[in-house]
């Protein structure tokens, strides 16, 4: 994980997650409408996750 990539999802957590798939995004631009601290989290969890890392 890049510290582009944790810039991002502190600042658009859905534009962070934008190449992990379809769900990722939906899941991180949920919680970033309930909350914004959840939607940085959610994207710091998924882009942190060993079986979407390339």
């Amino acid at each position: 994980m890049s510290l582009g990539r944790v810039l991002l999802s502190i600042l658009l957590p859905p534009l962070a997650v934008f190449d992990k798939g379809c769900g990722s995004i939906l899941i991180v631009a949920i919680l970033t409408i309930c909350g914004w601290v959840p939607g940085i989290i959610a994207a710091l969890v998924i882009l942190n996750n060993p079986k979407y890392n390339k």
